[in-house]
C-alpha cells in the first residue's frame, strides 16, 4: 500500500515563522493544516503576520513577511494552544523586538518547562518576568532592550532551545555561538541559511558546535513545500511491522532528515524491514520514501545515544516492544516526562491497562513482548502520540482496545482514524 502522511509539523512552524520575518512574499505547500500550526499561524496574525487560513489540502499559501523589524505589539496574550515548538521559538522571536508581549497555552502547555529557553535567552540580554509559576507560562517578554552576542554550552541537545537563540540572534542581528552535548534536529539552521542567514555547523568534541556568525539584515522568502512528518510516518510504518492489514506500506514524500530518523535504525535493531531511500531535496531538506513490511521483532536496548533522534518516536518503540521477543529496556529518554504529558508514565499504564508487563525507570521503561492479544482500555492523557500509537496496537488482528480522547491527535495527523481504518481493511 502506498500512501502519504500530513506535512511535517516541525518545518510547518519554522516555515510560517520564517515567511513573516523574511522581506518579499513565501509560497508554501504542503503546509500542516493542524491544530499546533494553526495556533502558531494565529500568534504571528495577532503580531502583524499576513497569513491565511491553512488549507486542508496542503495547496499553495503565499505570505507577505513583515521584514525582521515589522512585527507589531499583540492586542493580548498570545495563545499557543498545546504547540510547545510556537511558543519556544516565538520566545526567541519576542525576545528581540522593541515591544513586550505575553505567550500563554493550554494547561498541558502551561505545565511544560520554558525556563530552558528562557536562561540561554536571559544570558543574551532577554528580560522575562514569569506570571504565575516560574519557568512556565504564562510569561511577559519585556521587549525594548538590546540583546547582545553569546557563546554559550548548552546543557541538553534541543532543538528548539537552539533554534529560539538562533532566531533571538537573527532577529536582533547579533552572532550566536552555541555548543551542544549531542546533535538534536537541525531544520532551522538549513532553513536559515536557505533564507539567507548562514549557520555553520560541524563535529566538536562529544558535541555539536553551530554558529551564526554574520546575521543578515534580510530574510529572503522562502520558496518550499513541506515534506511529510517522519513522525506522523513513523505510524504506519509501525502498522506494517505489526502486520496490521497487508503488512506493508510504501510512505512516499517522506522528510528524511538524518536528525529525524532514528527510529528507522532502532526498527531495524528490532529485525524490523524498514528501508529509507533519499529521492531528493526540498527547501534543503532530504525527501524520500519509507517502505516497511511484516516482521517478527526481537527486544532491543535503547540507550541515550539512541534518544536525540528519536524522542517523539520512541512511544512507538515501545509499543513495538510489546509485540517483540523478550525485553526491551529504554533508558536516557527522561525528556519523554516533559512532553504533552509524562510520556514515560502513560506508556507504562497504559501498557499495563492491556495486558503487556512493563516496569517504569526514573528515565525510560522496560517492556516485555507478548503474543497474546491484548484487551482494554487506553486514556491517552490529552497526549496525540500515546493515542496514535495505541491506535495502532488496537487495529493488530486480535486485540480489543478501545482509545479514548481519539480527537487529540487532530494536533498533528488530522484524519489519522481514517487513514488506520483504510490501512487496516487493506490486506
Amino acid at each position: 500500500m502506498k500512501l502519504r502522511v500530513p506535512g511535517d509539523k516541525s518545518i510547518t512552524q519554522r516555515a510560517l515563522i520564517l515567511a513573516t520575518l523574511a522581506e518579499g512574499e513565501s509560497h508554501l505547500t504542503g503546509l500542516l493544516p493542524a491544530e499546533d500550526p494553526r495556533s502558531t499561524a494565529a500568534a504571528l496574525r495577532a503580531l502583524g503576520g499576513g497569513i491565511p487560513t491553512l488549507p486542508s489540502d496542503g495547496s499553495e499559501v503565499r505570505i507577505r513577511g513583515l521584514g525582521l523589524r515589522g512585527l507589531r505589539a499583540p492586542p493580548g496574550p498570545l495563545d499557543l494552544g498545546n504547540s510547545g515548538t510556537g511558543a519556544r521559538l516565538l520566545l526567541g522571536v519576542l525576545a528581540a523586538q522593541e515591544f513586550s508581549s505575553v505567550v500563554t497555552g493550554d494547561s498541558s502547555l502551561r505545565s511544560r518547562p520554558m525556563g530552558r529557553v528562557a536562561q540561554p535567552l536571559q544570558a543574551m540580554g532577554a528580560d522575562f518576568g514569569w506570571l504565575q509559576e516560574p519557568g512556565h507560562l504564562p510569561v511577559e517578554i519585556r521587549g525594548g532592550r538590546a540583546l547582545r552576542s553569546v557563546d554559550l554550552d548548552l546543557p541538553v541537545a534541543s532543538a528548539q532551545v537552539k533554534s529560539a537563540l538562533l532566531l533571538a540572534g537573527v532577529a536582533s542581528g547579533v552572532p550566536v555561538l552555541l555548543t551542544e552535548p549531542g546533535r538534536s534536529r537541525d531544520h532551522t539552521e538549513r532553513m536559515l541559511t536557505g533564507a539567507g542567514a548562514p549557520v555553520l555547523s560541524h563535529v566538536r568534541g562529544p558535541g555539536r558546535r553551530v554558529e551564526l556568525r554574520d546575521p543578515p539584515g534580510a530574510l529572503r522568502p522562502l520558496e518550499m513545500t513541506v515534506p511529510g512528518d517522519p513522525s506522523s510516518a513513523t505510524f504506519p510504518v509501525l502498522a506494517a511491522l505489526l502486520g496490521v492489514g497487508c503488512g506493508e506500506v510504501t510512505v512516499e514524500g517522506v522528510g528524511l532528515n538524518p536528525t529525524r530518523t532514528g527510529m528507522v535504525e532502532l526498527f531495524r535493531r528490532m529485525g524490523g524491514a524498514v528501508v529509507l531511500e533519499v529521492a531528493g531535496e526540498e527547501g534543503g531538506e532530504p525527501v524520500g520514501t519509507l517502505a516497511a513490511r511484516s516482521s517478527d521483532l526481537r527486544a532491543v536496548e535503547v540507550t541515550e545515544a539512541d534518544v536525540v533522534a528519536a524522542i517523539d518516536e520512541l512511544p512507538a518503540i515501545a509499543v513495538a516492544a510489546a509485540r517483540a521477543e523478550g525485553t526491551t529496556r529504554i533508558t536516557g529518554a527522561g525528556e519523554l516526562r516533559v512532553k504533552e504529558t509524562d510520556r514515560i508514565r502513560a506508556l507504562v499504564e497504559n501498557l499495563r491497562a492491556v495486558g503487556v508487563r512493563c516496569e517504569e525507570l526514573d528515565d525510560g521503561l522496560e517492556v516485555e513482548g507478548t503474543d497474546a492479544p491484548l484487551r482494554g482500555r487506553v486514556d491517552p492523557r490529552h497526549d496525540h502520540r500515546i493515542a496514535m500509537v495505541f491506535g495502532v496496537l488496537a487495529a493488530q488482528a486480535g486485540n480489543d482496545i478501545e482509545v479514548e480522547g481519539r480527537e487529540v491527535v487532530e494536533v498533528s495527523f488530522p484524519g489519522f482514524w481514517r487513514f488506520l481504518e483504510e490501512l487496516r481493511r487493506h490486506g
